[in-house]
């Protein structure tokens, strides 16, 4: 079963309360998004931890209910 890009967006709203968050849904199937967040979260933290920050937000539904997610994280630019 996909998951809705509301849940995905749930999802990360909550890890991530300060966050920009845009989605989209790549084939249309609810099954493979690309998201793009930008969250204090991530100053100073290498890529790989950030992508797998993100994975622990989806609380173990990443290769379930979501099969694929491609990732851009960053944190905001200084003075921004």
């Amino acid at each position: 079963m996909p998951m809705p890009v509301e849940t995905l967006r749930q999802h990360l709203v909550e890890a991530f309360p300060d966050a920009q968050i845009d989605i989209e849904d790549l084939a249309g199937d609810g099954d493979h998004y690309r998201a793009r967040i930008v969250s204090s979260a991530f100053a100073d933290v290498p890529r790989v931890r950030q992508h797998q920050m993100v994975y622990a937000a989806l609380k173990g539904q990443m290769g379930g209910e979501l099969h694929a997610l491609a990732l851009e994280t960053s944190a905001p630019e200084a003075g921004n």
